[in-house]
């Protein structure tokens, strides 16, 4: 089996855009990126030669752990049971059941157990422990693992549970792609626009072929190597030298997608051969793909709009036919042997269902039944770059509304018609959500993902400013009510038109934000460093104007409204310094702020946490948004100070000088005191994120908590 699966950027390697990368080869991982998602429920990882047999994460408790499914007696067995939650599993051939066991930074190594139970043991001995680049597994027992450490990353292979041999390391950011179904022949993925986008190595590190990508046009993602053809494939071993014959001439051909002239085309290659576009198969937006288990077509999930489409191509007759799917999104989908097709579709107005269109009982989502409230739409704003396209939620009999703008992560990423609990919550409290795909978004093509006239971050700031002005000429939304709420660039994006546009907002929630752009570059991961050093032109160093020009921090003296900043201690893609650095300059600007400090890094598995912060954003938009008796003034009975509990900070600092009381600071940890229960809906709203370039959190638990009486929610 070819089936890589990674902690980062297999769905989307560095630089890719939305959905142009392996969406049913791998996970995802570092981007900026959406709300309060820290589990994932997909479709399940089924064995390729017993389909009624998978695996899959799913809550547990309030923490994601995975599960065996058998479709037979439709009974689901808990294989994990870690403190801190396991993100990462597969399946291979034999039904040994896979998954990255790491540690509160994300760092650690793979293990497996057989399906039916027994003890886990070490998935190859001797991989240093690291983060997650990629798992392949093949027929014969053969497996490559990456992991990253030290500033690269370093590629493994071996026998299942024997020793492990080093392939290659590869400095900075790299993903393994996948390996093919010989063992002979193994895709590193770079970045995209790079002169190693992909690179084909051999077992022994020999390297096959260096293809490139380019930095506007000519991008290039590596999907994954095609299953075999039929029983007599060859499975011969993979872990020695023996480069005898053309390994795998006769039956190897890996997949990718290029952006080609603005659209995005499949290609593949093959040993002798090379690489070959397949310019008949081309898409104006982002797509993914995936092979069909019998190698014998493709099937592409293409993000448009908002929403998703599904089509099967079949390479021999040059031909694409559209598969009928309901309208709304399709957070994953993937071909299995038999002529089955699983999907895991969503609405705006629909939590999220797997379909299998074969009838094979798939594993339940334990999601909210049928419709959520409020009237979901669409609108669409002018802009100098074309319309700008928005989701809107209305609460029911409430014309206009106060609002909230839910500021999406990436850049590269796009908020989709799906299933969202943050908007659910909002609207069942009575609040209009509006959730905007600004210039940089993916689903609208190439052209909009570059637009940047205005310059990083602001661009997008002036097109949340467009949307709501027309919104508030529509008589949809309060002009005196609205908010913004976003996490990682999207936390950025709200800090920013905080304070770029001070008149226009009434308050700000930021949760793992990047306040300080020169900053967060100076500590932030290697592909983090690399996607700004591409965005703004050059290092902090060599362009200081254009980092200043779109960091928060330098505009925090025109902030008008009240902050909610939520940060988190061990966070390596938003660093906490440069978030510390931001609440000092509010205090000594006196803008009345709030701060929230979790024990995590970006990406935490702890539903609590997530139930913490959004009871207290809920609340603190309440206050703000319909209870203040003039902008920026003090809700009633808020507590004024510092107040010192947070675990990892037992002093309570937010890094300003102790005249919190005067401007309003109040510093929380995510437990400060037991939660109510609440239901948690664990789905994947996010099925194609995870790109280091957009710094986002691959994977999301949401939680659904709808408040009729937003007061219950409030901390204080």
């Amino acid at each position: 089996m070819t089936r890589p699966f990674a902690a980062d950027s297999l769905r989307r390697p560095a630089e890719a855009p939305a959905g142009a990368a392996p969406g049913e080869a791998g996970a995802a991982g570092e981007g900026h990126g959406p709300r309060f998602r820290t589990y994932r429920a997909e479709l399940p990882d089924v064995c390729p030669t017993d389909p009624t047999r998978m695996t899959f994460t799913a809550d547990a408790e309030g923490r994601c752990q995975v599960f065996t499914w058998d479709a037979t007696t439709g009974r689901a067995r808990q294989v994990t049971d870690r403190p801190g939650g396991t993100l990462h599993c597969a399946i291979d051939h034999d039904a040994r059941v896979w998954w990255f066991d790491e540690d509160a930074d994300g760092r650690g190594h793979w293990r497996f157990r057989s399906f039916d139970g027994g003890e886990d043991r070490p998935g190859m001995e001797g991989v240093p422990d690291g983060a997650p680049r990629g798992l392949a597994l093949t027929p014969d027992g053969t497996v490559a693992v990456a992991t990253a450490a030290h500033g690269g990353t370093t590629v493994h292979i071996g026998l299942r549970g024997g020793r492990a041999r080093t392939v290659t390391r590869v400095e900075g950011h790299a993903v393994l792609a996948g390996i093919s179904p010989d063992g002979r022949h193994l895709a590193i993925g770079g970045p995209a626009g790079s002169d190693r986008a992909v690179t084909v190595l051999s077992p022994d590190g020999t390297v096959r072929a260096v293809l490139r990508g380019g930095p506007h046009a000519g991008e290039l993602w590596a999907l994954g190597f095609r299953p075999p053809r039929g029983a007599d494939a060859d499975h011969t071993g993979s872990t020695g030298t023996d480069t005898d014959r053309e390994p795998g001439a006769a039956d190897t051909e890996l997949l990718l997608v290029r952006q080609h002239r603005d659209r995005y085309v499949l290609a593949v290659w093959r040993p002798g051969t090379g690489l070959r576009t397949w310019e008949w198969c081309a898409f104006d937006t982002e797509i993914t793909a995936s092979w069909y288990p019998e190698g014998d077509g493709v099937l592409i999930r293409q993000e448009r709009h908002g929403r998703s489409l599904l089509h099967r191509v079949d390479p021999a007759r040059r031909s694409v036919a559209l598969v009928p799917t309901p309208p709304g999104t399709l957070l994953a989908a993937a071909a299995r042997p038999g002529g089955d097709l699983h999907y895991l579709w969503t609405s705006a107005a629909r939590p999220p269902r797997m379909v299998s269109t074969a009838g094979t009982p798939l594993p339940p989502l334990g999601t909210v039944e049928g419709t959520v409230p409020g009237d979901h739409s669409e609108v669409w704003t002018p802009g100098p770059d074309g319309p700008v396209h928005s989701l809107l939620a209305l609460p029911d009999g409430i014309r206009p509304a106060p609002a909230v703008f839910l500021v999406h992560g990436g850049p590269a990423d796009h908020d989709r018609d799906a299933y969202d609990g943050v908007v659910h919550s909002l609207v069942a409290s009575g609040f209009a959500v509006v959730r905007v795909n600004y210039r940089g978004s993916t689903g609208y093509g190439p052209r909009w993902r570059r637009a940047y006239p205005d310059g990083v971050g602001l661009t997008q700031v002036r097109d949340l400013a467009a949307v709501r002005a027309d919104l508030v000429r529509r008589g949809l939304v309060r002009a005196d009510a609205t908010a913004l709420w976003g996490s990682s660039w999207g936390g950025y994006l709200a800090l920013l038109a905080a304070g770029v546009d001070p008149a226009l907002w009434r308050a700000a929630v930021a949760v793992k934000p990047v306040a300080d752009c020169a900053a967060a570059h100076r500590t932030a991961t290697p592909a983090l460093r690399a996607l700004d050093e591409r965005l703004f032109g050059g290092t902090p160093d060599q362009v200081p104007e254009a980092y200043a020009h779109s960091s928060p921090v330098s505009h925090v003296s025109r902030v008008r409204c009240p902050l909610l900043v939520v940060a988190a201690e061990r966070d390596d893609k938003c660093p906490p310094e440069q978030v510390r650095g931001y609440l000092r300059a509010l205090v000594r600007a006196g803008v009345r702020h709030e701060a929230m400090w979790l024990d995590t890094g970006h990406d935490g598995y702890d539903g609590r946490d997530h139930v913490a912060v959004l009871r207290r954003a809920i609340g603190f938009l309440d206050r703000e948004l319909r209870r203040t008796g003039r902008p920026g003034s003090r809700a009633p009975g808020s507590r004024a100070g510092r107040v010192q509990t947070s675990r990892s900070d037992p002093e309570g600092d937010t890094g300003g000088p102790p005249k919190a009381a005067a401007t309003g600071t109040c510093t929380t940890s995510a437990h400060d005191r037991e939660e109510d229960t609440v239901q948690k809906d664990v789905i994947n709203n996010d099925p194609l994120a995870g790109d280091e370039e957009n710094r986002k959190p691959s994977v999301g638990i949401t939680i659904t908590i709808p408040f009729r009486n937003a007061e219950d929610s409030e901390e204080d």
